[in-house]
């Protein structure tokens, strides 16, 4: 999976240079973002001045954000399209060095047409994906963790104010108790992911022989036994994705009024202003969400783990781990 792009010659200006390349912009966005954060404050602070101001102050901020915004667009358009580009290339390298070892195989593998024309190409849009969901994290973190501790002078809570980097902390430590909890809400989900490709699989197989021999195959008891076995996988992943679904989206909730919480008292008795606030408030939940991103993404986690394990047994069917 990752052989065939990463240390294959023929793929390494790809591989290598073009990841390459999305990090040095996702770099540029990262801190386009900071610059962003500082701008808040600023307007913000404007805004609840604003019978000591002027009109034209307050374009002037309009114009600086215009300024920040406009190549922000432009680096993440490209990004994106970079994106799917750099995915197909990676689908193409693991596609081209699967075939000849799947003709050549002697086993009979199940669903094999399904590994190589699906399974590759989800597998490198997921991993791609999440990577540079990861890289960027990372740069977030250490980008704003700076500025969220510098804010956190700002504290009047008793309890949280005897520690630096307050905020910092309270971010990372209600981020690990989501991840753990989400882990056991959606332990069920990796399996259920698995075992619903296996069901989907016998069912296209069995209509795919049908095409060819329609008297002997895809008869209606056959297809309505295989389908009624892809409605009883379903349900019971659309169960446990409920579950899942309620706990992240009362967890997202919370987290957005976190920042608000722990420092209305200093707003209140005016040791910070209204730009303060919208500041703390944004690189929160910026590093919040870079603490977790696992638990937005688990879903996909748990769909990569799922194709993971099939390609990985479908290179074994094939011999490829020899190679």
């Amino acid at each position: 999976m990752f052989k065939s792009f990463f240390f294959n010659k023929k793929w390494i200006l790809w591989s290598w240079g073009g990841g390459l390349l999305l990090i040095f912009s996702l770099l540029i966005q990262v801190s386009i973002t900071v610059k962003i954060n500082e701008w808040y404050k600023g307007f913000y602070d404007l805004l609840q001045n604003a019978t000591k101001s002027n009109i034209s102050e307050f374009w002037d901020k309009i114009y600086t954000f215009c300024y920040l915004a406009f190549p922000y667009v432009i680096l993440a358009t490209f990004t994106g399209f970079f994106t799917r580009v750099y995915s197909l290339r990676w689908r193409e390298a693991i596609t081209f060095d699967y075939i000849p070892l799947w003709k050549s195989s002697v086993e009979n593998v199940e669903g094999a047409s399904q590994r190589i024309q699906e399974d590759t190409s989800r597998f490198a849009k997921i991993v791609e994906s999440l990577g540079l969901q990861v890289i960027r994290g990372i740069m977030t973190l250490i980008a704003f963790i700076p500025i969220l501790w510098g804010l956190s002078s700002g504290i009047q809570i008793e309890f949280l104010k005897q520690f630096p980097g307050s905020l910092v902390w309270v971010s990372l430590f209600v981020s690990l108790g989501g991840l753990i909890i989400s882990w056991f809400v959606g332990i069920k989900l990796p399996g259920l992911e698995y075992n619903n490709q296996r069901v989907e699989a016998s069912f296209r197989k069995e209509l795919v022989y049908g095409e060819d021999d329609r008297l002997k195959y895809a008869k209606p008891d056959t297809v309505f036994e295989l389908f009624s076995g892809i409605k009883f996988n379903y349900h019971r992943l659309f169960y446990n994705y409920g579950y899942f679904d309620i706990w992240v989206n009362l967890y997202d909730q919370f987290m957005v009024i976190v920042p608000y919480l722990v420092m209305a008292p200093s707003l209140f008795s005016g040791l910070i202003t209204l730009g303060v606030i919208v500041q703390v408030s944004n690189a929160f939940q910026r590093v919040h969400n870079s603490f977790s991103l696992f638990i937005h993404q688990w879903t996909t986690i748990t769909e990569l783990r799922s194709i993971h394990k099939r390609l990985g047994e479908f290179e074994i069917a094939i011999g490829y781990k020899k190679n």
